[in-house]
C-alpha cells in the first residue's frame, strides 16, 4: 500500500535510502539543508522537494530523518522550521541518525505527548549497504509503531528488529560500533604482522576467513587494507563521532570500554594523518607511517 513519506537528510546514507522508499511506490517528499542534493535526488527518483523540514512533513504518514548528530536533529525537529511544528497526529517518526539514547528518549516523550509515534532506528551496513538497500536496522520504541512502520523501513533493510523501549536502537548501534572498532584494530595488527613476517596475506586470509577469525570486516576489507586503499565507505570522522557517543554512554551505565577508548585515540591519529574521510579500515595506516 502506498503511503505519504517524508525523508529529511540526503547524505551518503539518506540519499539511497529515500530512493528505495520512492522506488517501492511511496509518495516521498524530501528536504536537505544543502538544496542542491535534494535537487539531485529529484533527478534520480520520483518525489517532491520541500523548503523546510516543517513543510516536508505536512500530511505525511511516516517521517524519516538521517542527519549528522544530536545538534542537527534538534535543528530539524525542535527548530523554528522543524518537523515537530507540522507533523500530523497519528504519524510515525523514524530517526535513522546515529545519535545518543538521550535524544531518542526525549523525542519519544515529545511524540507521546503530541499523539504521534517515534522509533529510534540507526542503521549499519555503510554506504554500500545503503546503496544496495541492504541495511541492518536496530530499533527502539513501541511494538505498535514498529508494526506500522516496518513495511516502509523494509524498503532499504535486509534485517530489522525491535530491541526494546525508546533508546534501545541507539544503544544497540553503540554495541555495533564498539565491536567494529575492536575488530578493525585486530585485523590491522594481524595483516601488518603477517606482511612483516613475509607471508602472502591474500593466501592467509583465504584460509583463516573460513575459521574462527572470520568477520565481515575481514571478508570485505582485507584486500583494500593490503592494497593501502581506504575509499570504501564509513568515514573515520563519523566513526569517532559514534565512539564518542558510546564512551559517554558507558560512563552513565558504569561499563568499561578500555579497548574502545584506545581505538578512538588511534582513529584520532589517523585524522592527524589527513584520514578524516578514509574508511574505518584505515587504522592499518598507523603501521605505515614513514
Amino acid at each position: 500500500m502506498s503511503c505519504k513519506v517524508s525523508f529529511i537528510g540526503l547524505g551518503v546514507m539518506g540519499f539511497p535510502m529515500a530512493g528505495y522508499i520512492s522506488k517501492a511506490g511511496h509518495s516521498v517528499t524530501v528536504f536537505n539543508r544543502t538544496k542542491s542534493k535534494a535537487e539531485k535526488w529529484l533527478k534520480t527518483y520520483k518525489g517532491k522537494l520541500a523548503e523546510t523540514p516543517a513543510e516536508a512533513v505536512v500530511d505525511s504518514d511516516f517521517v524519516f530523518t538521517c542527519v549528522g548528530n544530536d545538534m542537527d536533529l534538534k535543528e530539524v525537529t525542535f527548530g523554528e522550521k522543524g518537523l515537530f511544528k507540522k507533523i500530523k497526529k497519528g504519524a510515525i517518526y523514524i530517526d535513522n541518525t546515529t545519535a545518543s539514547a538521550t535524544i531518542a528518549r526525549e523525542f519519544y516523550t515529545h511524540a507521546k505527548k503530541n499523539n504521534f509515534g517515534f522509533l529510534d532506528a540507526p542503521v549499519s551496513g555503510g554506504q554500500a549497504g545503503a546503496e544496495n538497500g541492504a541495511l541492518t536496522v536496530m530499533i527502539g520504541g513501541d511494538q505498535e509503531d514498529y508494526n506500522k512502520a516496518s513495511p516502509v523501513i523494509n524498503c532499504y533493510s535486509k534485517k530489522m528488529k525491535l530491541l526494546g523501549k525508546a533508546g534501545s536502537g541507539q544503544l544497540a548501534k553503540m554495541v555495533n560500533q564498539i565491536c567494529i572498532g575492536g575488530l578493525v584494530q585486530a585485523l590491522s595488527e594481524g595483516i601488518n604482522f603477517g606482511l612483516k613476517a613475509g607471508l602472502k596475506m591474500e593466501d592467509v586470509i583465504e584460509v583463516i576467513s573460513k575459521g574462527a577469525a572470520q568477520s565481515w570486516q575481514m571478508e570485505n576489507r582485507y584486500k583494500t587494507m593490503i592494497d593501502d586503499k581506504f575509499d570504501f565507505g564509513f568515514a573515520v570522522d563519523w566513526m569517532r563521532k559514534d565512539l564518542k557517543i558510546a564512551i559517554e554512554e558507558s560512563k552513565k551505565n558504569g561499563s568499561l570500554l578500555p579497548i574502545t577508548e584506545i581505538v578512538d585515540k588511534f582513529y584520532a591519529e589517523v585524522q592527524e594523518m589527513g584520514g578524516n574521510r578514509w574508511d574505518t579500515s584505515s587504522l592499518i595506516k598507523r603501521f605505515r607511517k614513514k
